[in-house]
């Protein structure tokens, strides 16, 4: 029970990940997200009479584990888990999953934990009004029955996703898109400005 309360307490604090918190414990993710549940259900009470504590039939023996780490710190320390990872696999006759070798290491302070990766960026705001930014862009795919692959070029407003423009054309090119523009600036006027993917298409 305290070595789950534990394990959770590292979960809650970001420097474990569910994956992680299941093979420290002897199970799977998905049995450390029920218990999980159990406890904040419920609490301690929660997990009585459960299989929680009981020695499970696949659980790697401790002997094993310590030859394990040992193998790594004195003959592949420096190696990354990946590649120590198929080398037990290949040349130690070890079965274990990565995930389940990566734990050990990082419990062992063996393999420090990589660092997390940052917010993502935030979604661009759009033009606060129409006619500040056209997007254009060209998708191949097979947009008719029985007829072979075409580019869909479309030109649209960035405020409020307008259609100016959208015709099918056997390749997408430079003429495509000053057809695009052509037609567009015809029935719109001159935006302040424009953006594509394809700039290559203009040198």
């Amino acid at each position: 029970m305290q070595k789950f309360l534990d394990v959770l307490s590292r979960w809650e604090g970001g420097d474990l990940s569910m994956m992680e918190a299941g093979e420290l414990l002897g199970m799977s993710e998905r049995q450390f997200r029920r218990y999980r549940d159990r406890y904040e259900e419920a609490g301690e009470v929660g997990l009585l009479d459960r299989r929680l504590g009981k020695i499970s039939t696949r659980r790697v023996p401790a002997e094993a584990i310590e030859e394990m780490l040992e193998l790594y710190r004195h003959r592949y320390l420096g190696w990354n888990v990946k590649h120590f990872h198929e080398h037990l696999l290949r040349d130690h006759d070890f079965s274990w999953g990565y995930t389940f070798i990566k734990t050990q290491l990082h419990a062992a302070g063996l393999v420090g934990r990589a660092k997390r990766r940052g917010a993502h960026r935030r979604k661009r705001e759009r033009q606060p009004c129409e006619g500040m930014l056209l997007h254009q862009d060209g998708s191949r795919y097979a947009w008719l029955e029985g007829q072979p692959m075409l580019d869909l070029i479309v030109t649209m407003d960035d405020a409020t996703s307008t259609l100016y423009s959208a015709f099918l054309i056997e390749e997408e090119g430079t003429a495509s898109s000053f057809q695009g523009l052509l037609e567009t600036l015809v029935a719109k006027g001159l935006p302040s400005s424009f953006y594509t993917d394809r700039g290559s298409h203009f040198s």
